[in-house]
């Protein structure tokens, strides 16, 4: 060992010398083998843990997330918008029901209509807020009954 870089790799009949085989997504595990001077090779199997495939669906594109998250504001804002509209018309026909009952329930359905349409130009997290916002103007609506 002179501090020398090529020094510093000498080999003795003690030292180990190791193979090691890199497990790919085609291969279904990795081969390691362990000999030293003074015993037999000792070969054994180790699983491999992930594959590529795994990685791979694992790890979702940004733009699948967006549409997924644009598609269910759009889902949900016309449910509720379609729901609140039902219950503006089942109550507005029922009988001895306040107007204002009704109105909350058309106010409600229209804020959900908005909701879906901002939803659906990419605006999801204010969506959400506006989704919130009709179910609870629907459901005070409700409490004047």
């Amino acid at each position: 060992m002179n501090g020398r870089a090529d020094s510093e790799t000498v080999a003795t009949a003690e030292t180990t010398a190791t193979t090691k085989t890199v497990a790919t997504a085609e291969t279904t595990a990795t081969t390691k083998t362990v000999a030293t001077a003074e015993t037999a090779p000792i070969t054994e199997t180790v699983e491999p843990t992930e594959t590529a495939a795994t990685i791979e669906t694992a790890d979702e594109h940004p733009a699948q997330e967006a549409r997924r998250a644009r598609w269910t504001a759009t889902g949900t804002g016309a449910l509720l918008t379609l729901a609140g509209g039902a219950a503006a018309a089942l109550r507005a026909t029922g009988g001895t029901v306040p107007a204002l009952v009704p109105a909350a329930y058309a106010l409600g359905a229209a804020v959900c209509a908005t909701a879906a349409l901002i939803g659906s130009r990419g605006r999801t997290r204010r969506a959400l807020w506006l989704l919130i916002a009709g179910v609870t103007v629907m459901a005070l609506g409700d409490q004047f009954d």
